[in-house]
């Protein structure tokens, strides 16, 4: 199988600029990534897909055991790397992303320049004394939710992912963009992204890592940015000006200023 066409890769941006890979998270697809495309492709060689079930990735290609866990689309990412044979990257990853990306520069860091990791969690749900910001009880009925009416669930949840009730037409771009994804697939992705533990993973990365976490965050909540940090060496943490989960729509300026700045410094 075209690894290029199953994920619907495209490349934009300086042809001779260091490459910069934007992979989305649950329920989105590359198209969330264009406020601030203008300006990373300023500086860098942007490279954008779809991760296989979302935007117009090839639906045929997604296997129920390949995407069981985040491994199979951190494979993905290392196969589109390969495939484009552009030197290493640095891989900026919102939400659930962040950690297919840790994952993927943990098993194979010579592909990887540095990470960006927007909006992470290693895990929402609540365990001990780390607060991921969801109880069992709140994942299952979020799961439940999505089983028995995923379109009522996408009106429902997009504008509280999204935040910021005063601009409504986010919460409805990302609700359009849940119920443009396939039901299905998302309900097995969800399960996979809502379930996930990465924490452990974290201590794997060996390349220099931003976290960018938001300043109010309804899906990761305010000490997780910090967690993350804490746990990857030698990385840096910025509290962007922004409200809700999603930084590249709400406050694109802040958020391409924040990866620019990082992706460009050298050490």
């Amino acid at each position: 199988m075209d690894v290029l066409s199953r994920n619907h890769v495209n490349v934009a941006g300086r042809v001779d600029g260091p490459v910069m890979m934007l992979s989305h998270g649950f329920g989105c697809d590359q198209n969330m990534w264009r406020l601030i495309v203008p300006e990373l492709s300023r500086h860098f060689r942007v490279v954008l897909f779809d991760h296989v079930g979302a935007g117009r990735s090839d639906l045929a290609a997604w296997d129920k055991e390949r995407y069981a866990t985040l491994d199979g689309y951190a494979e993905d990412v290392r196969e589109i790397c390969r495939e484009l044979a552009l030197g290493p990257v640095t891989f900026v990853g919102h939400s659930v992303s962040s950690m297919i990306g840790v994952l993927a520069a943990a098993r194979e860091p010579d592909l990887f320049d540095k990470l960006v990791l927007l909006a992470p969690s290693p895990r929402y749900l609540d365990d001990g004394d780390y607060r991921g910001g969801f109880s069992a009880e709140d994942i299952k009925e979020l799961l439940d939710s999505l089983d028995s009416n995923y379109l009522g669930w996408s009106a429902a949840m997009g504008p509280v992912i999204m935040g910021n009730p005063d601009r409504p037409e986010l919460g409805e771009e990302l609700t359009n963009s849940f119920c443009r994804t396939d039901p299905d697939i998302a309900r097995a992705f969800a399960r996979t992204t809502f379930l996930s533990d990465n924490r452990a993973d974290l201590a794997r990365v060996g390349v220099p890592t931003l976290v960018a976490e938001c300043a109010n965050d309804a899906i990761a909540p305010a000490g997780v940015g910090e967690f993350v940090r804490s746990k990857i060496a030698g990385s840096e943490l910025v509290t962007l000006d922004a409200t809700g989960h999603c930084p590249q729509l709400s406050a694109p300026e802040a958020t391409a200023a924040a990866i620019v700045a990082f992706a460009a410094a050298t050490a």
